[in-house]
């Protein structure tokens, strides 16, 4: 991000610790290089909730959109998604279904309309979370959308693009180990290796602070009515990250880190290559509304 300086403690931290976890080793095929530069659209607007937060089909299909069309160069969003996936693609889109702050409907049928209208068959998608191992549509995948929402999390300080991918692997639970910093490492699975076409980190109402598992508290939940959108998962994944940062520091007028820093973001980058973590080198493009954007 251009105007934004990596200085944070969450991010020192999580460097220290991904230094670690460098040191035990691990193969990363050399094809595999990261952008030395990444670009993310950060897109709100201030009607996409309704009463109760409810999220505003229209409106969500218009923000993804222009997110979408601004992210590739595109006139129309049409054509940009027509770049994002082929007519012989079979997509999975991977959504996120914890009860308590699941990926919006909304969201997910505007995702599935796009991919349709691309040209793919109906029987050739599928939106799915926790069944995505037993899903013939994810099996069979050639093509992955990755969406989310934004919040903390007790083992991976942030739930992140990167985080959502845990299902894709029999064990979850064995890659909590130095706050998730092996998360990256699913990425190089053939279930999932070059597969994802789109990262969407949804920031309708993100979670900037919590205490243990599974821990929800409207407290630290607010309504910032935003997209975060890119091609590199570490890069919306910082962004994400830093947002949950910014908003911490202005309420609580302290840095009050996490129990657990975002490790991962940062191993995703130098371990695994992945993206591009360093915010100096992350260009935000910012669309819409504006009031109270943090970032």
């Amino acid at each position: 991000m251009e105007d934004s300086a990596m200085t944070r403690r969450d991010f020192l931290r999580a460097a220290a610790g991904t230094a670690a976890a460098a040191a035990v080793g691990g193969g990363i095929p050399e094809r595999v290089h990261a952008e030395s530069r990444a670009t993310v659209v950060l897109i709100r607007h201030a009607n996409v909730l309704g009463r109760q937060d409810r999220a505003q089909a229209e409106v969500v299909q218009s923000m993804l959109d222009e997110a979408v069309r601004t992210l590739l160069g595109e006139r129309d969003a049409g054509t940009a998604w027509q770049r994002l996936v082929r007519k012989t693609d079979v997509v999975g889109i991977k959504s996120n279904a914890w009860w308590k702050l699941p990926t919006p409907a909304e969201l997910e049928r505007a995702i599935q309309r796009r991919v349709l209208e691309a040209g793919v068959p109906e029987e050739h998608v599928s939106i799915d979370d926790r069944g995505v191992l037993r899903n013939s549509v994810f099996k069979k995948s050639t093509a992955l959308i990755n969406v989310r929402p934004l919040r903390t999390h007790h083992w991976s300080g942030v739930a992140t693009c990167l985080k959502n991918y845990i299902m894709f692997v029999p064990d979850p639970a064995s890659y909590h180990d130095e706050g998730c910093s092996p998360l990256g490492r699913i990425w190089q699975y053939p279930i999932v290796k070059g597969k994802t076409r789109l990262n969407i980190l949804c920031a309708f109402t993100p979670q900037f602070f919590g205490r243990g598992a599974h821990h929800f508290d409207t407290r630290y939940v607010w309504p910032y009515k935003g997209l975060i959108v890119g091609t590199d998962p570490v890069a919306v994944d910082a962004v994400g990250s830093h947002l949950l940062y910014v908003k911490r520091a202005a309420v609580f007028a302290e840095d009050r880190t996490l129990t657990v820093p975002p490790a991962h973001i940062v191993a995703a980058d130098k371990k695994y290559h992945l993206g591009v973590s360093d915010l100096r080198r992350i260009h935000v493009i910012k669309l819409g509304w504006q009031e109270e954007v943090l970032i």
